[in-house]
């Protein structure tokens, strides 16, 4: 497949040819017990939103709790394979994020459709100004209506107690996403 490039902006014609939809992972009722995986990718309040959302999963989910953090080397870019596999051996569900600029939503979305694909139900969160970028890649790596989480946008320049309450607001889609109980 040829190197597409994404418009940030929304405003580029969808591709004509959409490849074959991508999988999607079998999920589990609830998450309890669930061993939890995060990944990173940089941007500021990143992990810090990550480790709230992962906090709440375990105190009001029954997650087992995380047994895996990375950081991502290069935020723009999707997950190499050793990672994804990694993440596949440890976890049961993967939380990915933030998406919080156009490359690294972009680049979110791909992970989450990998992690899919590994057979690792995957919840990403990326802010709500690059829905289009986010969606774009999506339909470029074969999941067109990816579902993923929004949080207002900018996460960056959250103090400590705004990244938590974000982390509250957007926990419910996160489960909603790693189990069956969607909406």
């Amino acid at each position: 497949m040829p190197n597409a490039i994404l418009d940030p902006t929304g405003r580029a014609p969808a591709p004509e040819a959409t490849p074959a939809a991508a999988p999607r992972a079998a999920r589990r009722p609830d998450l309890t017990g669930a061993r939890v995986g995060l990944l990173e990718n940089t941007k500021q309040n990143a992990a810090l939103l990550l480790q709230e959302v992962a906090t709440l999963l375990v105190a009001e989910h029954g997650a087992a709790g995380v047994v895996l953090m990375r950081t991502k080397q290069a935020f723009a870019l999707p997950a190499p394979a050793e990672l994804v596999a990694e993440y596949t051996d440890a976890c049961d569900v993967v939380v990915t994020g933030v998406g919080d600029c156009g490359s690294c939503s972009a680049s979110a979305v791909a992970d989450g459709v990998l992690f899919e694909a590994a057979g690792v139900p995957a919840a990403v969160i990326c802010s709500d100004a690059f829905v289009a970028t986010a969606d774009a890649m999506a339909a470029l790596r074969g999941a067109p209506g990816y579902r993923y989480v929004t949080t207002e946008h900018p996460v960056a320049v959250l103090t400590p107690q705004q990244v938590q309450e974000r982390a509250e607001h957007v926990v419910a889609g996160v489960v909603a996403l790693l189990t069956e109980a969607r909406p």
